[in-house]
């Protein structure tokens, strides 16, 4: 074993090109050799360890078990490689101004887009470079930065920072919204719904009411859910901060009380890779993000106590009349 550390660089690169690609002629082509370098670089390798690496029938490789054991521990290499030269080059500040973030589309859509000319505004140098998708992505095997992420993860050697603990709010267009607040919780129950049934269930439930919930419809993304509810489709139950926008300029209206979600289960995080953690891009845009979801949460706190005290004052002049 004491050899090992003598192994060429361009051995395990010519490895893990065939071993992807199980053929040595597209190895090559990745690799811009030629067919016969690539395979003498392979036999150079297994003489050099002792044992093979590859089954061979014909054109084709297939590897085996002491093959499929060094390319995961190759791969893990490779990664760990590529973060330490990101981040030594964002440590000496000769990193591109580029972050790659992949985000959920309705995240993207309802609340991160519309504050993008402000974090331009603050740092015109740094380039976003947005991917909105709903499937978890392995951030160092597709080259991201960090991810904007729902839920419990498994977000697996990663730094994970908590960006806001969601709350669970009815909201509707103005029309529909107005002919249904102040009535009794079984009038919103036959309003047309919109959104996740047990979602649902759970929230009139934590209201005091058991009914059998079956919405109008349903929507594998929010954004869709909320611009469906702004043209008077029915009432949504959507998280509070993707809504907060339409929330302030009108276009929707709360129709009931707000639940807190405070579980581990419905927070929103940003993750990204250990050795990114001081990369100045990507720390910029954090803090920005956490200022942000600041904001917004003081937005609707203050437009809740301005409601709280007009509601307050109408009241008052209702009983200076009788």
């Amino acid at each position: 074993m004491s050899d090992l550390p003598k192994l060429p660089l361009q051995y395990l690169a010519a490895f893990r090109a065939a071993a992807q690609s199980q053929n040595l002629r597209a190895a090559a082509e990745r690799l811009h050799l030629t067919h016969s370098a690539v395979s003498q670089q392979i036999r150079s390798l297994e003489t050099q360890l002792g044992f093979p690496l590859f089954d061979r029938m014909g054109r084709r490789l297939s590897l085996n078990a002491a093959g499929q054991t060094l390319l995961r521990g190759v791969e893990l290499a490779y990664a760990e490689l590529d973060q330490a030269l990101r981040a030594a080059a964002a440590q000496h500040g000769s990193a591109a101004q580029n972050l790659r973030i992949t985000v959920l589309p309705s995240f993207a859509q309802r609340w991160l887009m519309p504050r993008l000319a402000r974090w331009h505004a603050l740092h015109p140098e740094i380039t976003l470079e947005l991917h909105a998708s709903q499937q978890i992505i392995d951030l160092e095997r597709e080259g991201y930065h960090l991810a904007l992420r729902h839920g419990l993860g498994p977000w697996n050697d990663l730094v994970n920072e908590a960006l806001f603990e969601p709350t669970l709010l009815p909201v509707a267009a103005p029309a529909l919204a107005h002919r249904l607040i102040g009535q009794p919780l079984a009038a919103l129950a036959d309003a047309p719904l919109l959104g996740d049934p047990a979602e649902w269930t759970f929230w009139f439930e934590t209201q005091g009411l058991r009914e059998r919930i079956v919405p109008m419809a349903t929507f594998n993304d929010s954004g869709l859910m909320l611009q469906a509810a702004e043209q008077g489709m029915g009432v949504a139950l959507t998280r509070e901060l993707m809504a907060a926008d339409a929330l302030l300029e009108g276009r929707l209206v709360r129709v009931a009380a707000e639940l807190p979600m405070a579980t581990e289960q419905r927070r929103y995080h940003i993750v990204y890779p250990p050795a990114l953690r001081e990369m100045p891009a990507l720390r910029a845009f954090c803090d920005w993000l956490h200022a942000e979801i600041a904001r917004s949460s003081a937005d609707l706190h203050g437009m809740k106590t301005a409601a709280a005290a007009a509601s307050s004052k109408r009241a008052r002049r209702r009983q200076s009349k009788t």
